[in-house]
């Protein structure tokens, strides 16, 4: 399952969306920047229902993905805005590029120790 991003750097222009999420869920600010339409036009877009939490989708609207609470807040899979601004919006050529974020100090840290993990783990099942 694609895990929303909390930090998510969105850099918009007339005909392409580059988003920097490895987790490629995006917050309905970023959306807003990317169709650069104001918060309550996205909302509008949106495909929600108040009696319905995740309601089918809907090829003229912005399906979001899909909520396990009514509280979680909208958030949208960059295809999705893509196909969006295309197919409703009339955007002719949309290229979304996906990059990894830069690698920091704690997460080669946290690679080495699952690397160290993963080896005590290999060891004690040979053990067995």
């Amino acid at each position: 399952m694609i895990q929303p991003s909390n930090s998510t750097n969105v850099d918009s222009h007339t005909d392409s969306i580059t988003i920097e999420a490895a987790e490629q869920l995006i917050p309905i600010e970023s959306v807003q920047k990317i169709l650069n339409r104001s918060r309550a036009s996205v909302y509008r877009y949106a495909n929600t229902d108040p009696k319905i939490l995740n309601p089918p989708f809907d090829a003229r609207r912005l399906n979001p993905e899909v909520r396990e609470d009514k509280e979680a807040p909208l958030m949208f899979h960059p295809n999705e805005v893509a196909r969006f601004a295309q197919e409703v919006l009339g955007i002719k050529q949309v290229t979304i590029e996906v990059t990894q974020p830069v690698e920091t100090e704690t997460n080669r840290l946290l690679q080495a120790i699952l690397h160290e993990l993963q080896s005590l783990k290999n060891l004690l099942e040979s053990q067995k």
